[in-house]
């Protein structure tokens, strides 16, 4: 099910906000059940079965987190329940994400024929394995409370508004809150205009840039892709995929404020860095920090003897970032562009430097660009194909009828993807705050912006516009 979607926003929710609010009103434990099973019922919408392999991650870890919290005091036994956690997860993802891509490419490399299996891929599975995993180890290293009542470690795992594409929830982050949180109108109205303004990025603008990537991408591959229709494309792919998925975070935090949990931001406006290392700061921020307290820091950081050591802490660490997000080569080549990019600044000491902020903002977005046409391409030939276009080396008219009229189409969604991919208009309703006599005035041109997105978001739903959601494959 889509959070930007008729039955999301006009059935489940408002079905479920009022079994939680009016007939389970401060019911602590009844209101974790249902909201456990509505998460359940929300995740098998359209795939019932999945929920069966979520089922069987929860009841695991929970049966894990137990063992490891009740030897925690004896760290051999500790240690050795970690490792057999981490077997149980990592088969588990392997078995569904990246089996076939292992045996298709023992094919490729020794002529053998083994059978591929054909297996479907349970929706969100790297995002709950990887909270399942940060349940037992930050058991093992103390850092929150030993959920003994299986249905609320089902509930921090399966929880809806993050289930299926993040942002993901540490342990630590959440435990208290599971029983301890409070609701208040304050918070529920926050989330409610949080949730509005993530489906206005993902509805209004990310689905209008998906429509000029997809085509660009199409047309690429039958090789009548122009110069300037090929850069269109990139950057509509550039700003899609950041709406798409801010988009995302933004009505994810805004359902949990609204039931009382409070999530960590996501994403900082991540196309104003200046370097790689900085971009990763404000991209996908769960996803990184988790990467950094479970692997970087763990194989020992940039605080080692030898900056050959660090380029392998960094290599893993993004070799890992890129399988993460798909069995594709395109994914894993994506990885180790950054891990480049990334060690390099390390090593230079870049971020330090004295070179001119617009230079290195330039730098950053022609390797975000270049980046992401690697990680939409289906494959590594298509990526390289793409950019030879783009850059002029493939004999390609530099200008087309589609990026003519694409761009005389849309130039008004890029305008406003670029002003909202920054803080322009952030400060400038601080800005409009501060300079306002009182509050009233300002109260009401955020209700009737809201109130305008989100009638202007349904509407758009309910012609059935392209709608597709980047991160639900991973």
């Amino acid at each position: 099910m889509l959070f930007s979607s008729i039955v999301f926003v006009g059935c489940f929710l408002p079905a479920v906000i009022f079994v939680y609010y009016a007939l389970l009103r401060n019911r602590r434990r009844l209101q974790n059940y249902f909201l456990l099973f509505a998460s359940l019922a929300f995740y098998s919408w359209g795939e019932p079965w999945f929920v069966f392999v979520m089922a069987f991650s929860i009841i695991g870890n929970w049966y894990l987190g137990l063992l490891v919290y009740k030897h925690r005091e004896n760290k051999p036994t500790a240690k050795t329940i970690i490792v057999f956690m981490l077997i149980f997860n990592l088969t588990i993802i392997f078995i569904f994400k990246y089996l076939m891509f292992t045996i298709t490419n023992i094919n490729l490399l020794t002529g053998s024929s083994l059978t591929v299996p054909r297996i479907l891929l349970p929706i969100g599975i790297s995002f709950f394995t990887f909270q399942a995993i940060s349940y037992v180890i930050d058991l093992y290293r103390g850092k929150g409370i030993v959920q003994r009542n299986l249905l609320n470690v089902g509930l921090y795992i399966s929880f809806f508004p993050q289930l299926v594409a993040g942002p993901i929830i540490r342990y630590e982050t959440i435990s208290d809150q599971i029983m301890g949180r409070k609701e208040t109108f304050d918070d529920f109205s926050l989330g409610v205009c949080r949730f509005i303004a993530g489906l206005g990025k993902k509805v209004l603008l990310a689905n209008s840039f998906a429509v000029i990537a997809d085509k660009s991408f199409a047309v690429s591959q039958v090789g009548d892709l122009s110069v300037s229709f090929a850069w269109l494309g990139a950057i509509a792919y550039t700003l899609q995929i950041y709406f798409d998925f801010s988009g995302y975070s933004d009505m994810a935090i805004g359902l949990g404020r609204m039931f009382g949990f409070r999530y960590p931001e996501n994403f900082n406006y991540p196309y104003i860095s200046k370097s790689a290392s900085e971009f990763w700061r404000r991209w996908h921020i769960s996803l990184g920090a988790w990467f950094r307290d479970y692997i970087y820091f763990p194989l020992g950081g940039s605080r080692v003897d030898s900056k050959l050591r660090l380029i392998f802490n960094l290599f893993v660490v993004w070799l890992l970032t890129g399988l993460w997000h798909g069995a594709n080569w395109t994914f894993i080549c994506w990885g180790l562009l950054y891990f480049i990019f990334i060690s390099i600044e390390k090593v230079t000491g870049f971020e330090k430097r004295a070179i001119p902020a617009v230079l290195k903002h330039i730098y950053i977005l022609l390797l975000a660009v270049i980046g992401w046409v690697l990680f939409r391409s289906n494959s590594i030939a298509d990526a390289a194909e793409y950019l030879r276009v783009m850059f002029g080396f493939s004999g390609k008219p530099w200008i087309d009828a589609n990026a003519i009229v694409y761009f005389q189409e849309n130039m008004f969604y890029f305008l406003f993807g670029f002003i909202f991919s920054t803080p322009i208009a952030k400060t400038l309703l601080k800005k409009s705050e501060q300079v306002s006599k009182g509050k009233a005035a300002i109260n009401t041109l955020y209700v009737t912006i809201f109130t305008a997105m989100l009638l202007i978001a349904i509407s758009y739903l309910v012609k059935g516009t392209h709608n597709p959601f980047i991160y639900f494959n991973f």
